[in-house]
This record gives C-alpha cells, structure tokens and sequence, in this order.
C-alpha cells in the first residue's frame, strides 16, 4: 500500500498509512455501492420496461408500478444495510459481538417491535395477492382515498376533500377496493306511485342507450344498462334499482351524467319525480265524529287567513 501512495503522488508518514489505508477502502465501498444502486435502478428500469410491454389493461400497469417500487425499497434497505456492516468491519468495529448483541437485544425488543413486524408481514401479503396498488380508491382502516403510495409498512391514502392519511399495514385487517377489474355504477330512481314503471323502464333504457351512444360515455360503459326492478316503496315514491357496468373509477362520473339526462327525459314525458308528501290525521271520536281541523297561515296583518 506504501508503495501504492508513493505512486500516485501521495507522501503519507508510516503512522499515518493505515488509517489512509482504511480511508481508501470505505471509499472504495462507497463508490461500490453507489454503483451497484445505479445499477439495481437500471434493472428494475429494464423490467418496468418488460412488463409493461406485455401489460394489456390499466390493471395490469398499476401493478407493474407498485411491485417496481417496493422492489425498489427492499433493494435500497438491503444495500444500505450491507454498506454499513462493511464500513464498520473496516473501521475495527467487531460485527460478531455486536450481532450477538443485536439477538440478545432482538428478543428485549421484540415484544415492542410486534406491530412493526406485523406491519411488514401485513405489507408483503398485500403485494403478494394484490389486494392494493398504487392508483386505487379503497377503503381501509375506516378511512377510503385513492392509493398514492404503497410499502411494506404503511399505505398513503388521499381522500376524496384532500386529506392525506397514512396507515399502517399491520392495521389493515380489511380491503374494499373500489377499482379492482370493473365497478358498478348503482342508481336509485324515485318516481310517483301513478306513474307506469313499464314507461319508467322504457326511458330508463333510452337515456342508457344515448349515453353509450356518446364516443364521450361510451368507452366508460362495458354493459347494457340493467333495471333490477323494484326496490322499495317509499313514503312518496316508488324506488327503481338499476346499474351500469363501467371502467374502475368511472362509477361516480357516470352515475352522475345518467341521472342529468334521466331527470332530462322525465321533465320532457311529464313522468313526476315527487316531493315528500305529508298526511295530518286529527284523530276521530268514539262515536266516528271527526274534530274540525284549525288551518292558520300567518303572515303580515293584513295578509292573515283563518280557515276551519
């Protein structure tokens, strides 16, 4: 090494050789590592590249994404750790002592370390059956937003007015994603007890048929629409069930513009969308006499009507 030094250029004192001697060497390390990131990064470059050549829908790209970002972290933290035990070793740090150290403190530390563990185990099966990626509107942990990051130890989550929730994986005990394949795009119509549901039905399909007609709607619906019939009878309305199958995410957009033209269609065939009514019962008598019932619309003075 002495005579490395004095080749290029470099007049270390004996004493001082060593410690130039280690300093090299972590260099060294260093720019090893740094190399083997940068090529760790074109790797899974190389393989988001692949895989996306052959990923035929939405679906399958944000898979693609999310599996090259965790790998991504798992390769970063795995390397970082390496560089470390290596830096230490070469500075006389013993790493035995220390690993065996690190068990007996590992089993201390373990019990307060159980979510973290379950977090990451939580995480990786997440990833596995691909329950979650990145771009999904799910609901977990009490809390719905569309996926903007995912790890191993925690999910972003960005809700619908903005809000930014991170929550951790091992807390995840249940997923309801919302744009997994397809969505269903359910729609509930109220109309009055007079009106013929067979007309209802009849516009119903119309209004569907013109919005897959529309190159702007039609490539968000997959299907027909489907009137599931009846639902309820409610107070002042007879409640139509009925559902679009559409894109992931487009549920909302489309439910919205159905039912603009919907109410469109009814105004223009006179089919009554009704207003809650309310029946005032003033009671009977034994002997079946009805009591007067006392109206009084109040206004201004001169305004004032009494009726009986």
């Amino acid at each position: 090494m002495k005579t490395l030094l004095e080749r290029i250029g470099l007049d270390v004192h004996h004493e001082l050789i060593p410690y130039v001697e280690k300093g090299l060497l972590i260099l060294l390390v260093l720019v090893l590592a740094w190399v083997v990131l940068r090529l760790i990064r074109r790797m899974i470059a190389a393989f988001k590249r692949f895989a996306l050549k052959r990923a035929d829908d939405p679906e399958a790209v944000r898979r693609v994404e999310t599996l090259a970002r965790v790998i991504h972290y798992v390769a970063t933290v795995l390397l970082v750790v390496a560089v470390v035990m290596e830096v230490l070793y070469l500075l006389g740090v013993s790493i035995a002592p220390l690993l065996g150290a690190a068990g007996v403190v590992g089993i201390a530390v373990g019990f307060g370390a159980q979510t973290l563990v379950k977090d990451y185990f939580n995480g990786f099966f997440l990833l596995l059956e691909n329950q979650i990626r990145v771009g999904d509107f799910v609901a977990i942990a009490g809390e719905s937003g569309f996926v903007e990051e995912l790890t191993l130890r925690h999910v972003r989550l960005r809700a619908m007015d903005g809000n930014v929730h991170f929550i951790p994986t091992g807390m995840i005990d249940k997923v309801t994603n919302m744009s997994l394949e397809f969505s269903r795009a359910v729609i509930d119509v109220g109309v009055a007890y007079r009106e013929d549901l067979d007309e209802v039905y009849a516009v119903m399909r119309e209004v569907a048929a013109g919005m897959r007609a529309d190159p702007a709607w039609g490539s968000r619906i997959l299907e027909d629409l489907e009137i599931l019939g009846v639902q309820e009878w409610a107070s002042s309305a007879v409640m139509v069930r009925a559902r679009f199958k559409v894109v992931p995410l487009q549920q909302w957009d489309v439910r919205r513009e159905y039912l603009k033209r919907l109410k469109q269609a009814f105004d223009a065939r006179g089919i009554e969308i009704p207003y809650p009514h309310l029946t005032l019962y003033a009671g009977r008598a034994k002997d079946g006499s009805a009591p007067p019932l006392r109206l009084v619309v109040e206004g201004d003075q001169n305004n004032r009507l009494s009726r009986s």
